[in-house]
């Protein structure tokens, strides 16, 4: 379950300063959204997710979502992308990251079902991600050191709008 201290830890590595993106007061009036923004954005789209009942196949939070259509929603509603339907054609979107490496918003990728890509979610930032688990549980917040998690990860991408067409 979400806390109070894990979301504040979240919050605070969106709006530290990313040395990969330019600083607020540099962006020009009307620019492009910065990295860090648009991270922001796909992060506090997937919060308000929290409590979602799990559904097979789910793609809408009004009935439901698995972990893809979880993921998919997020992205479409956030920056108008399609991402395939199913976690392992998720997995060969974007660019690979390192688990050091990883930044607000990008994917993460689990070996749930001995599969090496069974299960997606979005990393959130402070070693958490959020996720649609399984039947019977809802999308839900999860630290990614929890032993289960930590024997399972099969890998993360960084997925930029320039990787699909916007529809």
């Amino acid at each position: 379950m979400t806390s109070t201290p894990r979301l504040a830890g979240i919050n605070a590595e969106l709006t530290a300063e990313s040395p990969s993106s330019p600083s607020d007061d540099q962006t020009p009036p009307g620019a492009p959204q910065t990295v860090r923004d648009r991270a922001a954005t796909l992060v506090v789209n997937a919060l308000g997710f929290i409590g979602v009942k799990y559904r097979r196949g789910g793609n809408v939070p009004e009935t439901g979502f698995d972990c893809s259509g979880l993921v998919r929603y997020v992205f479409h509603d956030a920056w108008g992308l399609d991402l395939p339907r199913r976690a392992e054609q998720i997995s060969h979107i974007g660019a690979r990251v390192g688990k050091d490496q990883l930044q607000p918003g990008d994917l993460v990728f689990y070996n749930t079902l001995r599969k090496t890509v069974s299960h997606v979610g979005i990393y959130l930032g402070d070693g958490q991600f959020i996720h649609a688990p399984s039947r019977g549980e809802e999308v839900r917040v999860e630290d990614m050191n929890q032993p289960y998690w930590t024997k399972r990860f099969s890998g993360a991408r960084r997925v930029s709008q320039d990787d699909l067409a916007v529809q």
